[in-house]
C-alpha cells in the first residue's frame, strides 16, 4: 500500500520547529526577561507593534511602565533605544529580524554601535523559521550584525540557551544581537548539562569520523543526526557555537586540528557571512585545513510554503543532514 504523506497547510509556514512529543518551553524569552526585571528596575522593553509576536508581552503585562510600543517604525524604535541607553537605562527591543536588521540597519550603527550604548536586540524568525517568503526570512542576519563594529552576535539553540543568555547579555557592557526562538521552544540541551559562557563554543557530543560545527537550531538538528549517523556507525561530534561575534576561534580551531575527521558547518543562515565562512577563516588563518563542508542556505531569495517542506527543500532538516553527510564520507 503507497502511504502518501498529508498535504501540509498554511499553518505549518509558522509552526514551532518543535518535533512532535518533543519538550518545549513556551515564550522562554519574555518569562526569562520578566525574571531580569524583577532584579533589575533598568530594564525596559521596547517593541515595534510585535510584542505578542516576540513574547515581549509578558513583560509589558509585569512592568507596564517599562514597557514601550514604537509601532511599525523601526529606525525610531531604534533611535529611541539608544536615548534610552543614554539615559541609563538598559533597552531590550524586540521585533523580526528582516526589519531589526535590514531595515533599521544604519541607525543600530550609527545610533547605537557607534556609541556603544547598552541596548539588546532581539529579533525573531531568523532565518528559514517562516514560510513567508523573502520578505520574512532573515537569512543574512548574522553576516549584516557581523560586520557591524562593537555588536556581539549571538545564536542561541533551544528554550534553555535562551534562558541563560538574556542575563548573560545584561552583565555584557554594550550593544548585542539575539536571534530568537519564540512560541513554543525546544528544550534540547538540559539533556548535556549546558551551561551557556559568553563567546564559548562547547563540545556536546564526542566522535572520532566527523565533526559538526553549529549554531543555533541547526546544533538541534545537528544533534539528532548524529543519533542517526550512528545507526550506520558514523561516529560525529557536534561543536555548539552560539556566539558568532566574540567567535571562540582557540577552541574551534583546536577541534578541527584532529586529523582524519570531516569539517561540517552548519546554520540556518545564507551560505555567505555566516558561522561557515567565519570558522574557514579562522582556520585558515591558524594553518589548519580539515577536509571542509558546509550545511547552510544557498545564496538565493528563498521559497513560502510549510516548514517542514522548505528544510527539507534547502537540506536543514535533521533528515538532509544526515544524508549529505553520509554522500559526503
Amino acid at each position: 500500500m503507497n502511504l502518501v504523506k498529508p498535504r501540509l497547510t498554511t499553518s505549518a509556514m509558522i509552526a514551532s520547529i518543535a518535533a512532535e512529543g518533543q519538550a518545549v518551553t513556551a515564550a522562554p524569552f519574555g518569562k526569562a526577561l520578566v525574571a531580569l526585571g524583577e532584579q533589575r528596575s533598568d530594564v525596559v522593553g521596547m517593541t515595534a507593534d510585535l510584542a505578542k509576536y516576540t513574547d515581549l508581552h509578558l513583560f509589558a503585562a509585569a512592568f507596564p511602565e517599562r514597557f514601550f510600543q514604537m509601532g511599525m517604525a523601526e529606525q525610531l524604535l531604534m533611535g529611541a533605544a539608544g536615548g534610552m541607553a543614554k539615559t541609563g537605562l538598559m533597552p531590550f527591543v524586540t521585533t523580526y529580524a528582516v526589519f531589526g536588521t535590514r531595515r533599521a540597519y544604519d541607525f543600530i550603527h550609527q545610533v547605537i554601535a557607534e556609541d556603544q550604548l547598552n541596548v539588546k536586540l532581539v529579533c525573531a524568525l531568523p532565518g528559514l523559521t517562516t514560510g513567508y517568503g523573502p520578505s520574512h526570512q532573515a537569512c543574512e542576519d548574522l553576516a549584516l550584525m557581523r560586520a557591524m563594529p562593537g555588536m556581539s552576535v549571538l545564536d542561541p539553540c533551544d528554550a534553555t540557551e535562551i534562558e541563560q543568555m538574556v542575563p548573560a547579555m545584561a552583565e555584557h557592557t554594550g550593544p548585542v544581537y539575539m536571534r530568537l526562538l519564540r512560541g513554543q521552544v525546544p528544550r534540547v540541551l538540559d539533556a548535556y548539562g549546558y551551561r551557556f559562557k559568553w563567546g564559548k563554543a562547547q563540545e556536546l557530543r564526542a566522535g572520532r569520523d566527523v565533526l559538526m560545527i553549529s549554531t543555533g537550531l541547526l546544533t538541534m538538528r545537528a544533534l539528532e543526526a548524529a543519533t542517526e549517523l550512528a545507526k550506520h556507525q558514523v561516529d560525529v561530534a557536534v561543536l555548539h557555537v552560539p556566539s558568532l561575534k566574540p567567535l571562540d576561534t582557540e577552541t574551534i580551531v583546536a577541534a578541527c586540528g584532529q586529523t582524519g575527521r570531516l569539517v561540517v558547518v552548519a546554520e540556518n543562515h545564507s551560505e555567505v557571512g555566516g558561522l561557515g565562512e567565519a570558522v574557514a577563516a579562522a582556520l585558515m588563518r591558524n594553518g589548519v585545513f580539515p577536509v571542509f563542508k558546509q550545511i547552510a542556505l544557498p545564496d538565493e531569495f528563498l521559497d513560502a510554503g510549510a516548514l517542514p517542506t522548505l528544510h527539507d527543500r534547502y537540506g536543514i532538516s535533521t533528515q538532509s543532514i544526515a544524508q549529505q553527510v553520509k554522500d559526503w564520507l
